[in-house]
């Protein structure tokens, strides 16, 4: 017998090849850094389009947030500003805006110094001048003596739209008593203003208001500091925009004065409000003199365009060292049609304190500049 043959065994399948081990997932290339922006150039109006012709994301953004990057530049970097800030022009803007009649009104505080049932007193010319409210909630003014006695009716108590002096309690209302006759007098929404007469000023019927924006939209703040100096010296200072960025680098960068549209009466300037040493918010703004004791600051173009700066110079008497004495009250009315702006009225009793706070820090700095030039004035070294 043949043996049984073995079967075949099942050809062996080939081993496959090695599997190649998975590269590693390519990292996304970065995104090209966005250039630092270089002094002096504007970033905040650039635009960036797509491929499409589109505008892009970023101008969208920018459109909403109006913070540009302007870093301040380096002090040994910083140009200084004499060369613009020619005396001869600022003295002949000077001229100009004393040429600008007041109407003999004076700004005598803010709407906020007086309530509805004490008077308070201030003073316009080395004359003291009594303020209360009538029963409508509008302003009266006096003569700061009680006519009965000479009491200073400062503090005392105010009812049915009459002042009672605190020493023997005559009531002084509207009609006045004998001599003692009430003032002109106004309360704009943000100012206290009275009349009084003046050398050389025709009286009006109201004071020069320069156009501000509602003010049920905006935020308005005053400050009021005192300075040894005049009227004058406080417009000038105003009339000196070229001093912004290299006296008050904290707040201002970036400042130049538009030539070609600027006048004696009008000067225009581009301005970066400082938010940090990095960012800042570019605007455009005029300065302009409604009356020759009043210097008003007005964005024209940029965040918070209407919004004012009012500057009201007040002369308050010469003090006991000879030397006259001026009440600086500075008016900041901010507005914005931004939608968040809705918001920061809401809580405007938080934002005004700080409003305040920066607008007396630039005082304190700017007062020193008006008091020198009325001293250098006042020995003959500056004309």
């Amino acid at each position: 017998m043949t043996a049984p043959r073995r079967s075949e065994p099942h050809p062996r399948r080939p081993e496959p090849h090695p599997r190649r081990p998975e590269p590693h997932p390519r990292r996304p290339e970065p995104h090209p850094r966005r250039p630092e922006p270089v002094e002096g150039r504007d970033t905040a109006n650039a635009t960036t389009t797509t491929p499409s012709g589109r505008v892009g994301l970023l101008d969208e953004v920018r459109a909403r947030i109006p913070i540009a990057s302007r870093p301040v530049p380096p002090r040994d970097r910083l140009l200084p500003s004499w060369r613009d800030a020619r005396p001869g022009r600022i003295r002949k803007a000077l001229a100009v805006a004393e040429a600008t009649e007041a109407g003999g009104w004076y700004v005598v505080g803010a709407s906020t110094d007086l309530g509805p049932d004490r008077s308070i007193i201030r003073h316009v010319a080395g004359d003291e001048v009594v303020l209360w409210r009538d029963t409508d909630g509008s302003l009266l003014a006096g003569p700061g003596s009680c006519p009965h006695l000479g009491a200073l009716l400062t503090d005392c108590e105010v009812r049915g739209g009459e002042v009672y002096c605190r020493w023997h309690g005559l009531a002084l209302g509207r009609p006045g008593w004998g001599r003692w006759r009430t003032y002109p007098a106004l309360d704009d929404g943000v100012l206290l203003w009275v009349r009084r007469p003046t050398e050389g000023e025709t009286f009006t019927d109201a004071p020069t208001i320069t156009p501000r924006p509602p003010l049920e939209r905006s935020i308005a703040a005053v400050v009021a500091m005192p300075g040894v100096c005049e009227p004058r010296d406080v417009v000038a200072n105003r009339l000196d925009p070229w001093h912004g960025s290299w006296f008050h680098p904290y707040a201002f960068s970036h400042l130049e004065v538009d030539e070609p549209a600027s006048t004696d009466e009008r000067l225009v300037v581009e301005v970066t409000f400082r938010l940090s040493r990095r960012y800042g918010v570019p605007v455009r703004a005029t300065f302009t003199c409604p009356d020759r004791r009043t210097i008003v600051m007005t964005i024209i173009d940029g965040e918070g365009t209407g919004s004012v700066v009012e500057t009201h110079a007040t002369p308050l008497g010469v003090g006991a060292d000879g030397r006259p004495r001026t009440m600086v009250t500075e008016a900041t009315v901010a507005h914005s049609e931004r939608p968040g702006f809705a918001v920061a009225q809401r809580v405007g009793a938080l934002i005004r304190p700080a409003m305040r706070r920066t607008a007396a820090r630039l005082w304190v700095d700017d007062l020193v500049y008006a008091e020198r030039r009325y001293e250098v004035r006042r020995r003959g070294e500056f004309l």
